[in-house]
């Protein structure tokens, strides 16, 4: 019995030697944890030495640890423990981040999508990262706007070309142009990280196989959870084989959610008119977005769920279910296939086919954006099928609003505002084919006096089981150019055959 106990001790011992041996405690190279002293250099010497020994994990334990650029390497964990705070420190004079890198094709996407290096975490061309704990990333000393100043950093994550990357648990504040910046990277798991932060929280910009789960996003300056895929790799690629699943995005004050205040007092989106803090897949559309599901999702004082392309990408196969939105301040759901064009000269312009929305449900939505889908002329959105929405409207809208002409911007940044108030009191899409509307309630806390639904230079129709609440002698549809038209089951409606185009009101 006892030679089996010290055999049980001994390996035990050898057990935790081993793991310890890859466990590397960033205070063993010099970092203080002091919140003062740069310790970025003490965290790379960690990183250098799990390097040498084939990898392993960078410990942060409790403390507020200042830093600028750490480099991140192959299968290398950076875990921070309960009460550790990775800072971001301000740049001085004669010391700040790394400076951007060259990139020859910066013409076609924003300056933050252009570079990494600038980053308080970087990677290029690795595998097998993960940022993991209880811990704390604090971009404090990042800036929220585009900048060429050397030593100055406007990402709190970024990853060009990797795989095999997982980000898990850790909070996030204050974080600079981008949370994360993902680009090029595959097989990426997202989990259970709080977010509240000053500009876009996670943007995942052409990426392969990607799952988002359970996290919390405050963003009201800016998207809380986009994809994207830009031109910043030098070729075309596809943001593919996504899921975004049981998430939370807001636009309440910044730091309002991570202290559990939820304030809504101040004006904070870049075109200073309303909070952002939503889902969207664009606006960088060089590349297109294929195979893509968002479910279980609750947006909460923010704008709604965005769908555009616009510089030649093709967005398909897209589902959505089981969504919850309150008060939001512009269109519920929104898609916008574009023509700006960001992209090498010769792209053609994409398409926009293949999306489902069902189990949807919206509070408190302003009337002046209602939902909006906008096609081109020649170049119709496709295979659109809406299901089982409600949606509660604040009302209020006029026969002045109801008798608007809608422009058409195609060459103008996509936002739910770009065309001004809208003549529909509910739904207003145009340039579209193939569109199913099935089981959809509308609700008005204010009388509306225009049209529900505006349909323009739609074919292919099936609108069933609709039940829209208005007011006596306001019209329900609107169609112009529409043909192959047909309602079913629908409250208040009788049903209806269109064949042909034409412009009534009924």
């Amino acid at each position: 019995m006892k030679t089996k106990t010290i055999i049980f001790i001994c390996c035990t011992f050898f057990s935790t030697m081993l793991q310890a041996s890859n466990w590397y405690n960033i205070r063993d190279f010099g970092a203080t944890g002091n919140g003062e002293t740069i310790d970025s250099p003490a965290i790379n010497k960690a990183i250098e030495a799990a390097v040498k020994a084939g990898g392993g994990t960078i410990f942060f334990p409790a403390g507020i640890y200042a830093s600028y650029s750490i480099h991140l390497r192959n299968n290398i964990t950076l875990r921070l423990d309960a009460g550790a705070v990775l800072k971001a420190a301000f740049p001085t004079q004669t010391e700040g981040f790394d400076s951007i890198e060259p990139n020859a094709y910066s013409q076609y996407q924003d300056f933050g999508h252009s570079h990494w290096k600038n980053s308080l975490i970087w990677g290029i061309g690795l595998e097998n990262i993960t940022i993991c704990g209880q811990g704390m990333i604090d971009g404090e000393g990042l800036t929220r706007e585009e900048s060429h100043i050397p030593g100055v950093g406007n990402k709190a994550i970024s990853l060009k070309l990797c795989r095999n990357v997982l980000i898990k648990d850790v909070k996030m504040e204050r974080c600079g142009h981008f949370a994360l910046l993902a680009t090029g990277v595959d097989n990426m798991t997202i989990e259970n990280l709080l977010i509240d932060t000053n500009r876009d929280g996670l943007d995942v910009d052409a990426c392969r196989n990607v799952r988002i789960s359970n996290c919390t996003v405050n963003s009201p300056y800016d998207d809380a959870i986009v994809l994207k895929a830009t031109y910043a790799l030098g070729f075309f690629r596809n943001t593919e084989n996504v899921t975004i699943s049981n998430c939370f995005v807001s636009g309440y004050d910044l730091g309002s959610v991570m202290d559990g205040t939820y304030q809504h007092f101040q004006n904070q989106a870049p075109d200073q008119s309303f909070p952002v803090g939503r889902i969207k897949l664009g606006t960088e559309s060089s590349g297109g977005f294929n195979n893509v599901t968002i479910t279980n999702c609750v947006f909460e004082h923010c704008r709604g769920l965005a769908l555009e392309t616009v510089d030649g990408g093709d967005l398909e196969n897209v589902t959505v279910s089981n969504i919850v939105m309150t008060d939001m301040n512009s269109s519920p759901i929104f898609f916008r296939l574009g023509a700006r064009m960001r992209s090498p000269k010769g792209t053609p312009i994409g398409q926009l086919h293949r999306v489902s929305i069902d189990n949807v449900r919206v509070y408190n939505a302003d009337s002046h954006y209602v939902c909006l889908f906008s096609g081109l002329p020649d170049h119709p959105m496709e295979d659109i099928k809406l299901s089982n929405i409600s949606i509660y409207y604040q009302g209020g809208g006029t026969k002045e609003q109801a008798a608007l002409i809608v422009p058409e911007k195609e060459t103008a940044y996509p936002e739910p505002t770009m065309f001004g108030e809208l003549p529909a009191a509910a739904f207003y899409i145009r340039h579209t084919n193939n569109l199913q509307m099935n089981n959809i309630d509308v609700y008005y806390n204010h009388p509306d006096e225009r049209p529900s639904i505006v349909l323009d230079d739609v074919q292919g129709v099936s609108c069933n089981n609709l039940n829209i609440r208005k007011e006596n002698q306001v019209p329900f549809f609107s169609l112009k150019n529409v043909s192959d038209f047909r309602t079913s089951h629908c409250r208040n409606i009788k049903d209806t055959i269109i064949e042909n185009k034409g412009q009534q009101t009924y």
